[in-house]
């Protein structure tokens, strides 16, 4: 400790710079400072991750869709799709759900089989359906995938777009 501060009191007070080359001990009080704010910086970050993940699952459904993602699928009237959507129980006991998709736009929809899903707290479970877009779909018309379940629903993000099933492509051309 003695020698701490006789080389504090040779810094502040025979050093010529002191503008350039801050005292050893201030130094050490910077360091200090920088993990300190280190710390709290990780701290609250972790408490901001947590009360999300927290809000997330605080409300009263249960069930949850995972990688529910999104996008346009083009499809022509006729071709057939697939639905796989994969749930997750996140309540606390054993739940069960009458679960069902479908694709709704203002020009035509489709909807799929009503499936039972059963499952334990924490468990997961992809269900899938197959389909077809109905012959009278106009093309350039669109639809959204909606999934149901007991008495709410979900839109995702997923949509059929109807294309025509005969293109036209130019392969090549030439003139004289």
């Amino acid at each position: 400790m003695l020698r701490i501060l006789y080389f504090c009191f040779i810094e502040l007070f025979y050093r010529r710079d002191k503008a350039d080359y801050p005292p050893l001990f201030l130094q050490r009080r910077e360091r200090r400072m920088k993990k300190r704010f280190a710390l709290l910086s990780l701290a609250l970050t972790t408490l901001i991750v947590a009360l999300g993940f927290s809000s997330v699952g605080s409300d009263s459904q249960s069930l949850l869709c995972l990688a529910c993602g999104g996008g346009v699928v083009d499809k022509a009237s006729s071709e057939t799709f697939m639905v796989k959507i994969g749930f997750k129980n996140t309540g606390r006991t054993e739940g069960t759900w009458s679960v069902n998709v479908a694709f709704e736009g203002e020009a035509w929809s489709w909807s799929g089989t009503p499936k039972t899903l059963t499952l334990d707290p924490c468990h997961r479970e992809t269900l899938t359906w197959n389909g077809d877009v109905p012959d009278e779909a106009p093309i350039d018309s669109m639809a959204r995938l909606i999934v149901y379940y007991d008495d709410s629903f979900v839109p995702l993000d997923w949509w059929i777009h109807v294309v025509d099933g005969a293109e036209l492509t130019i392969t090549s051309s030439t003139v004289e």
